[in-house]
């Protein structure tokens, strides 16, 4: 990943209303939710949520599926990932026994 796409990805995800959004369809991965779904979850009108999305969208963390009359949602694991290689990746100058704490806590839950 590269810086511009990093710092993308967290200026998305540095409001409220889009970090808890994210995060609510990473939890629901790999079916993903309805923007309708995501809306009533939310609380926002559909116009002011659909900002939200959009900004999600643009920096590729929400990928939209027309599935029959609905639009699903779903995280994008890929850009998630890269973004958590990128954050880490020189973590703790090489020393990977520094970081053993951090996987072991992404690998548990």
């Amino acid at each position: 990943m590269e810086t511009e796409a990093a710092l993308a990805a967290l200026s998305a995800l540095a409001h409220p209303t889009r970090l808890e959004a994210f995060r609510l369809l990473v939890r629901h991965e790999p079916d993903g939710l309805s923007t309708g779904a995501l809306v009533t979850a939310s609380g926002l009108t559909q116009s002011t949520f659909s900002t939200h999305l959009a900004v999600l969208a643009k920096a590729d963390l929400v990928i939209a599926e027309k599935q029959g009359r609905s639009q699903i949602q779903r995280a994008s694991i890929a850009t998630l990932r890269n973004l958590m290689i990128f954050l880490a990746k020189d973590c703790c100058q090489g020393r990977s026994e520094l970081c053993e704490p951090l996987l072991a806590e992404l690998t548990c839950c």
